[in-house]
């Protein structure tokens, strides 16, 4: 299937709700009016500009986050990650496309709230669950919020359309995963899915999942990619401009994730006139395709 095809295919699952977009920090990239670190790098710069750390950890951001957790206060952390996302990025294009889409859950594994705000504007009714840290609440894994912030004493295993944030958000309450004991206390619970909400669990069984703005090249973020998708489909695909690394290729064949090897820049325009386009046909499309 050519990449024409595979766009058509992927903007007629999107409407039918057989996929689900998981969506990284270079979301980014494509949204205007961004006040906010935008990558793992530039948030570390961010803190350790604050806080001073020791020099080998300021540009690593869990680490540096877990100095300052454990040399200041978990307060001093919290504050300074609502500090650094206290803006709200205007939504790009694609992510007010994707949030009116026939999707019903999004998983974006970024701190910024503009996802949230581009469902917002679609109007339709939808609810966020994000990650807890331990280290505040303690046997609890995550929190509920309706569209207006409010909590939720427990959320559904249906509950529409659900917003996912597996590392926490900015808004509304300032719930983060950053530190490396955040993380430990997550990854030693993953495995048997603990963390994971029970609706992300159910909604995602059998369906596809599109990777937006992520990367797969440490550890972290491929262990948060490959529990989130258990018991899916066997068919995903990711927008990966750069040819992967060594650990990034295993990644991709061991999960049946198809690379796109477009730019978002390039992507975006070409998914957003298949998904206007009834037909699947792209509206740019006039000459024969090589």
């Amino acid at each position: 299937m050519d990449t024409h095809d595979l766009i058509d295919d992927i903007a007629r699952q999107l409407a039918t709700d057989a996929v689900i977009p998981y969506l990284g920090p270079d979301m980014l990239s494509l949204c205007s009016n961004v006040a906010v670190p935008a990558t793992p790098l530039a948030l570390a710069e961010f803190m350790t500009a604050k806080v001073s750390v020791p020099h080998k950890i300021r540009k690593r951001l869990t680490q540096a986050a877990q100095f300052i957790e454990n040399f200041k206060h978990r307060k001093s952390v919290v504050h300074l990650m609502n500090e650094a996302f206290a803006a709200t990025p205007e939504p790009s294009a694609l992510q007010l496309a994707l949030a009116a889409s026939g999707a019903k859950l999004w998983v974006d594994t970024w701190y910024d709230d503009s996802f949230a705000r581009a469902l917002a504007q679609d109007g339709q009714p939808w609810v966020q669950v994000q990650a807890l840290s331990q280290s505040e609440h303690f046997g609890q894994w995550t929190g509920a919020y309706a569209a207006d912030g409010t909590p939720l004493a427990e959320l559904s295993t249906n509950p529409g359309r659900l917003l996912y944030k597996p590392w926490g958000a900015h808004s509304p309450a300032g719930n983060y995963l950053v530190s490396d004991s955040d993380y430990v206390e997550v990854l030693t619970e993953i495995d048997i899915q603990t963390p994971i909400p029970p609706a992300v669990q159910a909604w995602r069984t059998g369906r596809n999942f599109l990777f937006l703005g992520c990367r797969f090249n440490d550890q972290l973020t491929r262990s948060f990619a490959r529990q989130i998708m258990k018991r899916a489909s066997q068919q995903h695909w990711a927008v990966l401009p750069d040819e992967p690394t060594r650990m990034e290729a295993l990644f991709l064949a061991e999960q049946h994730i198809t690379r796109i090897p477009l730019t978002l820049a390039e992507f975006a325009p070409r998914l957003m006139a298949a998904m206007s386009n009834p037909c699947g046909a792209h509206l740019t499309q006039s000459a024969p395709r090589p």
